[in-house]
């Protein structure tokens, strides 16, 4: 059927048939407010509603710049709106909207955001106003406090009528009792509702305070001075050491690093552990102190504030040189808040502040989560509210409309007013404060806050789940677990051996060495008196470590001593390579992962700067490699590589590794390859290959020509350069083939196994690379063995995007893998029909997720599914997903608080969730629904005896029960009821862990309980 639709126009009959199929689909289609929304396609069969999903085809079509999801439905608005029938009707209403909104368009205009041009250390020099540098989580001030918890407080139904019955008393004529039995409810689900979020309000303020009053040094031109992080401005010279997080958006001028960078922690921001490399402006880095940043006349040309975390575009200038210098910056050159500085101290200029910082932009303002059990009841309670009306005017009709029957109406009304007890809400706020308490106690789940104590029963209706991979799923610990040569593989177990081989070839690389009173005599020489299969596996394994070890971008760093200055530490470093106190730095785990595993066996990385690094070998000696080229990893390319020289031998090498598919066709003699790496996979490792080549100088400097060349073109500079790189990348080396383990935290599988058999979809949003979200979804059983994966390829149009949809329409039961890119452009195009593909795959994994995208993918689940849904992370980046979520779950971990805070529920591992979910998410749901139905049954029963009493009394509007005992009816006289349905347990906790699909029957069911609910009312 895919094959079958036409991705260009045609113009025949059967195009015009297509073309109304599309129409009615699209009209039936059609988005229907509300939480009780669903799918189409819920009710047919999955093959059917697949083959029949039309794709728009025709030419208007693709020039079309968003959703026809969006689009057909304002087309069929438009055609509606032409004729006098439809001004008459509803066209005067439509003018009124649109001038209403126009007008609080214009109040609530917001500032157009332009670039800037940013004066080093002059705040003053700034042409507009740009806001301040603080952050605020808070929901109110003082003046919107009290109206706003109201306004929340009586947008539903049920407590309107609460409010409206108990003014109704201030009426003589309609007064039935006294007031407190009205207001004294009322005014106790008040007074609990604003402590709570007046205490909530305050911690929220003091954690702001917290991070808005950080001192940070600021640099002037009588010295440093400390600041206040809110009071930082754009322009302003700003000092971050070590560890001290960055308080607004930055250009990177100057570091105490001496190789001119730095390497900055950005797990806050977009979600990944790996640490990312800096690189300062060389004009400011070279000058001699920081004073001199106030002699020289320099300014920053920045792009105007966007939410794009992976991009920046901006010049550096000095006008001051002879002649003017002018430095492009990019994302290398930024430092974006949020983020925290890894090594050394840090200088840069502001640019962005506040609201205008790519953290700020990237996170959405938090709701008010309402359950959907509380949606339930305001929509029972309009029911009964109907019931109400209607048993006051038979009452009515039956006592004739003698007198003032208007006035005996409302008293009716109040008389019946207990078929909707007030006492419903006091009795569900305290259950849901005891399941709260419970979940805290639970040794089984140590660590467990609940922020959120109005939505417990929204843990026991969940269908999605939506999880953070890094440092949620995983520990963020790198282990390197293989080594693959070809015809031998070496495991954990036998380590030994590679380190036996690489000490005893350098011992003979030495001695022979010295006995030719030279240090230039290579390895291979030194091996030639070494019996044949005995030098075979020596020079592989040597090659093989030696490639690992120099094909990195990690730079050693050794931490200061107590009572030694930095830069004196560093020289010492520099002199006598310490194994103490080293750590590596890079922006990659797995890299130093193989890193580590080469000191391990005994070559280890001592030092690197930006044009070399040295060697330490187990003997001690330190050899010296001079940096040449470095090709950095892209996601395009999906390798790296760098070109080095021996400066003991002069022989120039290349060096490459990356993704088996990336480097498969650029190697030689790679007829194992492929099955190895599979192998790996399944074992869930993450594959590197690497490979080398090596270079005369007259290949190396003919390349290095074209290189430069290619890099000073001004059109189609990546184009050239990646085609000057890839006529070096041929008939290369296979020299190994590695494997690194990311460590899963503790009982992972088995969690994700129990939330699947309990009914709950799992999709795993991460920012980090697509390959390695593969890999975690495979070792975490995220998808089983036996499920196939689709790699969603790149799309970047409205017609490739169709392709690639129809291609994934052709497979079953296949797991989704996509990147943020490609995802925005289905989302933008095809937005209902991409979520319900993937509505339709066991389990989708999106990778290179933006916060903001993170929050969309759970708001379209919500919109398009009317499913509950859950989001689970431990980053700063996924705050806004937790908060768009109707149930957040925050882990504090290593990535810090920032999304335990903003949580609903915080634990402190993702095996808790389990227990969470399936033993008080699902007890807490149970109790409320039956409190709610024995609150509704025991107001029916009042009620029942005020009709029989006054129909006996000749429909008289007298109240049978009056004062106290209407209020001690509700609270005390029945309390134990209550207590006892609140502690209710069906089942002991062990045994609904055991057997998750009782967790499936409760969500599958929860339709037959609210049709309970109705007949208790019948």
């Amino acid at each position: 059927m895919a094959d079958q639709i036409p991705l260009y126009p045609v113009r025949s009959a059967a195009a015009a048939a297509a073309n109304r199929k599309r129409a009615a689909y699209y009209s039936a289609a059609g988005p229907r407010p509300g939480a009780d929304r669903h799918s189409r396609y819920q009710l047919e069969d999955e093959s059917a509603h697949l083959d029949e999903m039309p794709l728009m085809m025709s030419e208007e079509g693709f020039e079309n710049e968003e959703s026809d999801y969006h689009t057909l439905p304002r087309a069929r608005i438009m055609q509606r709106k032409r004729g006098l029938e439809w001004f008459v009707c509803d066209g005067w209403k439509f003018l009124c909207t649109s001038c209403c909104g126009w007008l609080i368009n214009i109040c609530r205009r917001k500032k157009e955001l332009k670039a800037r041009t940013v004066w080093l250390g002059c705040p003053e020099k700034c042409e507009e106003k740009h806001p301040r540098n603080s952050i605020k989580n808070q929901k109110y001030n003082v003046f919107t406090f009290i109206p706003g918890v109201l306004y929340e407080q009586f947008k539903f139904f049920l407590n309107l009528y609460f409010l409206v019955i108990s003014c109704s008393q201030f009426v003589p004529a309609l007064k039935i009792g006294y007031l407190y039995t009205y207001w004294a409810p009322l005014g106790f689900v008040l007074a609990v509702t604003m402590t709570r979020e007046a205490i909530d309000e305050f911690r929220r303020f003091q954690r702001d305070k917290e991070v808005n009053s950080q001192l940070y040094s600021k640099l002037t031109v009588r010295g440093k001075v400390q600041v206040k992080s809110s009071d930082i401005q754009v322009g302003d010279l700003i000092i971050v050491e070590k560890n001290q997080r960055i308080p607004s958006d930055m250009v990177f001028l100057r570091t105490s690093e001496k190789a001119g960078s730095c390497f900055i922690r950005t797990d806050q921001l977009d979600g990944e552990t790996d640490w990312k490399l800096k690189v300062a402006v060389s004009c400011t880095q070279r000058l001699p102190a920081l004073g001199d940043l106030f002699s020289i006349s320099a300014y920053v040309y920045a792009q105007k504030p966007q939410m794009d975390i992976h991009s920046f575009e901006g010049t550096f200038t000095r006008e001051d040189s002879d002649p003017p210098i002018h430095e492009s910056l990019s994302i290398e050159n930024t430092l974006w808040a949020s983020t925290i500085v890894a090594s050394g101290t840090v200088i840069g200029v502001v640019i962005y502040t506040g609201k205008e910082t790519r953290s700020v932009m990237n996170t959405s303002n938090p709701k008010n989560k309402v359950g959907l059990l509380d949606l339930e009841l305001n929509r029972l309670t309009k029911a009964l509210f109907l019931a109400l009306v209607a048993l006051s005017i038979v009452m009515v009709t039956l006592q004739g409309f003698v007198g003032p029957w208007y006035r005996n109406l409302f008293r009716f009304l109040l008389l019946f007013s207990y078929i909707i007890p007030i006492s419903l809400r006091v009795n569900l706020d305290m259950g849901k404060a005891v399941y709260g308490w419970m979940m805290m106690k639970d040794e089984n789940i140590p660590g467990t806050v609940v922020r959120t104590s109005t939505i417990p029963e929204e843990l026991g209706r969940l269908v999605y789940l939506l999880t953070d991979k890094t440092g949620t799923l995983t520990q963020n610990e790198m282990i390197f677990k293989r080594l693959h040569l070809g015809t031998v593989s070496y495991g954990a177990d036998t380590m030994d051996e590679i380190q036996s081989h690489v000490r005893d070839s350098y011992s003979q690389m030495q001695s022979q060495a010295g006995g030719n009173n030279t240090g230039s005599t290579p390895l291979r020489k030194a091996q030639s008196s070494a019996p044949k299969v005995r030098k075979s596996v020596s020079s592989r394994i040597h090659e093989a470590v030696k490639a690992i070890v120099l094909c990195h971008n990690v730079t050693p760093v050794y931490e200061s001593r107590a009572g030694v200055t930095e830069e004196t530490e560093f020289a010492e470093a520099d002199q006598d390579f310490s194994d103490e106190n080293r750590t590596y730095q890079a922006s990659s785990p797995d890299e130093v992962a193989l890193v580590q595993w080469t000191e391990s066996v005994g070559l280890t990385l001592v030092s690197r700067d930006l044009t070399s690094m040295q060697l330490k070998t187990p003997s001690g000696q330190v050899l010296s490699f001079c940096i040449l080229q470095l090709f950095p990893f892209t996601s395009e390319s999906k390798r790296m590589g760098v070109i080095v020289r021996d400066e003991s031998t002069a022989e120039i090498t290349f060096y490459m590794k990356g993704a088996d598919v990336a480097m498969s066709p650029i190697v030689q003699y790679n007829d194992w390859l492929e099955e190895e790496c599979g192998n790996m996979a399944r074992e869930g490792l993450r594959t590197l290959v690497v490979a080398k080549k090596a270079l005369t100088e007259e290949q190396y400097q003919d390349f290095e020509s074209r290189y430069t060349q290619a890099k000073l073109s001004m059109h189609d500079r990546s184009l050239k350069v990646a085609a000057v790189v890839e006529s070096l990348e041929r008939e290369m080396e296979l020299l190994c083939l590695t494997g690194v383990e990311d460590q899963l935290q503790a009982d992972v599988r088995p969690t994700l196994e129990m939330l699947r058999n309990a009914g709950i979809k799992i999709w795993m949003l991460t920012g980090d690379k697509l390959e390695t979200a593969t890999c975690i979804a495979k070792s975490s059983h995220l998808v089983s063995r036996t499920q196939d994966i689709h790699i969603f390829r790149q799309v970047t149009s409205r017609g490739e995007a169709h392709l690639e949809l129809n291609a994934f329409r052709r497979k079953h039961d296949c797991a989704l893998v996509i990147s943020g890119d490609s995802l925005e452009v289905c989302l933008k195009y095809y937005e209902h029909e991409f979520v319900e593909l993937a509505c339709q795959c066991p389990a989708v994994v999106c990778c290179r997720c933006s916060p903001t995208q993170k929050a969309r993918i759970v708001t379209l689940l919500q919109q398009h599914t009317g499913r509950r849904t859950c989001a689970i992370g431990d980053g700063g980046n996924d705050v806004s997903m937790i908060q768009a979520a109707d149930c957040g779950i925050g882990i504090e971990g290593k990535e810090g608080k920032q999304a335990s805070l903003a949580a609903d529920f915080s634990i402190t591992q993702f095996r808790h969730i389990g227990r969470l979910l399936m033993v008080h998410g699902r007890n807490s749901y149970k109790r409320s629904a039956a409190l709610g139905q024995f609150v509704m049954h025991r107001g029916l029963i009042i009620s029942t005896m005020q009709a029989v009493f006054s129909s006996v009394f000749y429909f008289a509007s007298v109240p049978l029960y009056q004062g106290f005992l209407m209020v001690g009816y509700a609270t005390i006289y029945t309390m134990f009821p209550v207590f006892s349905l609140v502690l209710d347990q069906d089942v002991k906790p062990e045994m609904a862990m055991l057997y998750p699909e009782l967790y499936k029957d409760l969500t599958k069911f929860a339709k037959v309980a609210q049709t309970a609910a109705l007949c208790v009312v019948v």
